[in-house]
């Protein structure tokens, strides 16, 4: 059946702000879906609150709405846009589900005669309401854990009785894992089910068995109206039961399945989606499987829509499921669909994978002090990471260096923990880093049935982490003179990086690379085409891997590389690694405009990132795409192949960043503001040199590297002082300090944890306005200030946490010139080409410099949607040297101002201090307008603003 004609506008919900358990994903499933049914010729209205997203580009959709997600403004956007005909709910995670129901139960879709696409509301409720979730599956024959539903504390506590502890607590309605607990004491009970009936919107709770230790798999399902149904992906939980599959390291495909299981597996998915309603569209299902011969299997959940494990499933398969559902939803079938990668096979197909990939979660646990560090059933990362190798090996080493946590890998760096009662207490109450620890227990000694017997891990994987540590003894007998060409192609092909084997044999990150090169043991890189190279693809879409040489019959040598360079000329960008707090979606947002902007000016585009759960690791966002860590090793050997005219770091964050410096050393060019300058920036000495030199006032500072000289510096300065390390993101080890106490032990504390940084000390201007301005300035010195923000709240929250409004909202002209004279002085004399930012504390009418940022910041994003003006792509023609600022006719249109309304995630995490200060905490944002300062809003906003001021 061909799509539905009767369909010509169609709304979709956003997602909103990101918070933990609802991160970038949902940007990518929305702009995927947006452009799907925009092909289709349908109009696009869109709703979301988060500015930082590509989904709400004004080239996106044929109308954005950048407003709360509530029904009232799904009720303005219905009255002004009459011609709606469906809305697609299932792309905008659990927040855009619990609206589009909230809606249907107030009658709103009723009223306006808009119907639903993709899902239908039986289904949801369903799947989200733990009791007739249950007995479907009992009706169906599809085995559950033993479990009641709890409405009341009373019945809670009955049911305990019954069921004896250990026991999972599970809220309906909530999303990542609110409120869900396992008691494993009698006397924890009382507590965590008052918390679980509160944090549940219906005040209900699901209590059941607690299948601890049990294996933990999921599968990607799509449908379509005539009941086809494909399986995209299986997923295996390298943890078991017990952690929340978002703080679970993944696999995919599925390693230690036995082929049986895993055909009852897809049987009972496609028979629990077929039972739960007669909607097209993406569905993921959840299954226990007990880890012994008999190989029980029971139904955890499913979930009628896209979710983080879709967007894994897509960048693991190349299969676009956001973009085939929104089509299915239309009322197209599989079949009538093309395979977006070889354009030449239906949509209609499983994909197989020639590969690993291993998602890694990435945490943030040092921004909440204070808080349980275990993981379990709530979700608490930030983000994630993904490694694609031809082994299990390789692809988990890739992940771990893709997480940017100072890691070279597993083991071989020196940092691993020797302590034995640490390394027992890290398994068994499993913490954010048992990945790494795991191997340290095997260094040490540690037996794999003991490691086994705690964390309940496979032995499989187990093993498999053994091979590696039995490979780094064998290689520690080496030197860098006689180590056999196969045991240096072993190493790289199970993933260790040349800083690992480097470590190993004592010697140089730059020899063991001279080595690979002079044994020709090169990357080669290899396609990721849903098929297992059965057809030609069309996308490219890359990992790379080492292979052996392959020997012709004439005895030529050669290895499969099959990435093919063009001759074209061509522009990598840096991606900004994983989601974390501090360096978010924003610069995602940044990424995919540059990559745009050079597209635009003709040259060919490649994109290095390691993220799946963004845009800009799309298949077809760039010319080509590497899936990889951005990590020196593997950007050095793709600039090696590619040959680019440049590489772009200001876009990427602190992560492309921090990278400059080794670029430029290796004689690669940066593209836009030099290295040099971005240093100059960094350096606070060499910084305030030139602001002395232009006459510019900044806070009086000093620098200490050790807790004597921060004591001596703090008698000249004058308390209260704030404490910074350098080349940091985010306010990262931030803080006031009002006392000598304080001071010593702050510094210790960083110098512990930073090694050998050089820590600033700036007396803190107590009760200043903080403002700050983005700018765009070109090599010529022309200087355009794109936007200057106030600050609610005053200097000392971080400028991520604070609210502000755009324009300042009770600057004077005199304030406002000085700002505007000092960005345009600082912008020309760090000869900047392409983005700054400019951070100021204004106290008595004179405009203080806090720090200067020439890259794109956390703020352009939110300025370029205010305005409605496409900054980032103006910024990229002027780094590429393409434009000048004066080529650019801005034509900023706002009408009253747009806040910036920071959202945090601290529901995650109990007795954590909430208070804000100077070390960044918020997880995301949202976009307010209003028309005038007397909005009730603002004027809230406005009367808090101290509230929350910590040290």
């Amino acid at each position: 059946m061909p799509k539905d004609t009767s369909i010509k506008s169609v709304l979709i919900i956003g997602s909103g702000p990101i918070v933990i358990g609802q991160a970038c994903e949902f940007d990518y499933a929305g702009s995927q879906s947006a452009r799907s049914i925009r092909e289709e010729g349908i109009e696009v209205i869109l709703i979301n609150s988060n500015p930082a997203t590509i989904m709400t580009d004004p080239s996106m959709a044929d109308h954005i709405y950048l407003k709360p997600l509530t029904t009232k403004s799904i009720i303005e956007i219905l009255k002004e846009h009459p011609q709606i005909d469906a809305v697609l709910p299932t792309m905008g995670g659990q927040t855009a589900l619990n609206l589009c129901l909230e809606a249907d139960e107030k009658g709103i879709w009723q009223d306006f005669g808009v119907r639903l696409i993709g899902v239908d509301v039986n289904a949801i409720n369903i799947t989200e309401d733990r009791e007739q979730f249950k007995q479907l599956l009992q009706k169906i024959n599809v085995p559950t854990a033993p479990a009641k539903t709890a409405t009341s504390y009373l019945e809670g506590k009955e049911i305990a009785q019954e069921f004896g502890f250990p026991l999972v607590i599970r809220p309906s309605f909530t999303l990542g894992g609110t409120g869900a607990a396992v008691v494993y004491k009698k006397e924890d009970f009382d507590e965590l089910l008052t918390r679980g009936l509160e944090a549940s919107p219906i005040h209900e709770v699901l209590i059941d068995k607690a299948l601890m230790g049990w294996k933990e798999y999921e599968l990607e399902l799509l449908r379509d109206k005539n009941d086809n149904v494909v399986i995209i992906c299986s997923i295996e939980n390298m943890d078991p039961m017990g952690i929340h599959t978002g703080d679970s390291i993944t696999v995919a495909p599925a390693m230690t399945l036995s082929d049986t299981t895993f055909q009852k597996l897809r049987d009972y998915a496609i028979l629990m989606m077929r039972s739960i309603g007669n909607f097209a569209g993406g569905c993921n299902v959840q299954f226990a499987v007990s880890p012994d011969e008999k190989e029980d299997i029971v139904a955890i959940e499913i979930n009628p829509r896209v979710s983080r494990s879709s967007a894994l499933a897509s960048k693991a398969t190349g299969y676009p499921i956001a973009k085939i559902a929104s089509k299915l939803a239309l009322g197209y079938n599989l079949d009538e669909l093309q395979n977006q990668i070889t354009k030449s096979t239906s949509a209609l197909f499983e994909p197989t994978l020639d590969y690993v990939i291993v998602k890694i979660p990435r945490w943030n646990f040092d921004k909440f002090e204070g808080a349980d560090r275990t993981l379990g059933l709530q979700m608490k990362s930030v983000g994630e990471v993904m490694g694609i190798g031809r082994s299990f090996q390789e692809a988990l080493h890739k992940a771990t260096q893709s997480l940017e946590i100072k890691r070279n890998g597993l083991g071989a760096d020196g940092k691993g923990y020797k302590n034995y009662e640490q390394i027992i207490e890290k398994l068994t109450f499993a913490s954010w880093d048992r990945v790494f620890v795991i191997y340290d227990a095997i260094a040490m000694g540690i037996p794999l049935s003991r490691i086994h017997e705690i964390t309940k891990i496979d032995m499989w994987f187990l093993k498999q982490y053994e091979e590696l540590y039995t490979l780094e003894k064998e290689i520690s007998n080496y030197k860098i003179g006689n180590l056999p060409k196969e045991l240096l192609l072993e190493a790289k092909q199970k993933g260790f990086a040349d800083r690992q084997i480097a470590h190993m044999m004592n010697c140089l990150e730059s020899e063991v690379h001279t080595l690979r090169m002079d044994k020709n043991i090169n990357r080669v890189f290899k396609l990721v085409d849903t098929c297992a190279a059965e057809f030609k693809a069309k996308t490219p879409y890359y990992y790379s891997t080492f292979e052996a040489e392959i020997e012709k019959a004439n005895g030529e040598r050669y290895v499969d590389n099959e990435s093919i360079v063009t001759e074209k000329k061509k522009i990598i960008v840096l991606g900004s690694g994983p989601n974390r707090i501090g360096q978010g979606i924003e610069f995602d947002y940044s990424c995919v405009h540059g990559v745009l902007a050079a597209k635009e000016c003709g040259y060919e585009t490649i994109m290095i990132n390691c993220n799946p759960e963004t845009v800009s690791t799309d298949f077809d966002t760039a010319d080509k795409l590497y899936f990889e860590p951005v990590f020196w090793e593997h950007i050095y050997d793709i600039i090696q192949h590619e040959k680019p005219e440049g590489v772009i770091v200001q876009l990427g964050g602190q992560t492309a960043l921090k990278l400059a410096e080794k670029l430029s050393k290796y004689g690669v060019k940066i593209i836009g503001t030099s290295f040099d300058a971005l240093d100059l920036a960094e350096d606070r000495g060499r910084f305030s040199d030139l602001l002395r030199e232009l006459h510019i006032p900044f806070p009086q500072f000093g620098i200490a590297e050790t807790a004597d000289e921060a004591s001596a510096l703090a008698d000249q300065l004058d308390f209260p002082l704030l404490i910074r390390p350098s080349y940091v993101l985010g306010g990262q080890g931030m803080k006031i300090v009002i006392n000598k106490k304080e001071l010593e032990e702050h510094v210790i504390n960083l110098l512990k944890t930073i090694p050998g940084n050089k820590l600033l000390l700036d007396h803190y201007l107590a009760g200043a306005i903080e403002a700050e301005a983005d700018a765009i300035c070109d090599a010529d010195g022309n200087v355009y200030i794109i936007g200057i923000m106030e600050h609610i709240e005053p200097c000392g929250v971080h400028s991520g946490d604070s609210n502000a409004t755009l324009p300042p909202f009770n600057l004077g002209e005199f304030v406002m010139q000085q700002i505007k004279d000092h960005t345009k002085k600082i912008a020309r004399a760090l000869k900047t080409v392409g983005l700054i930012n400019i951070q100021f504390a204004i106290k008595d009418d004179t405009v203080y410099i806090i720090e200067a940022n020439p890259r794109a910041s956390r703020t352009v994003p939110f300025i370029a949607k205010a305005y409605g003006e496409p900054y980032v792509n103006y910024a990229t023609k002027v780094m590429l040297g393409h434009n000048k600022v004066t080529d650019f006719d801005f034509n900023p249109q706002l009408k009253g101002y747009a806040i910036k309304q920071p959202v945090f995630s601290f529901s995650k995490f109990h007795n954590v201090n909430k208070a804000l200060g100077p070390e960044m905490k918020s997880t995301g944002e949202s976009i307010l307008f209003i028309d005038d300062l007397k909005d009730d809003q603002f004027y809230e906003l406005y009367s808090r603003r101290k509230m929350y001021l910590s040290k």
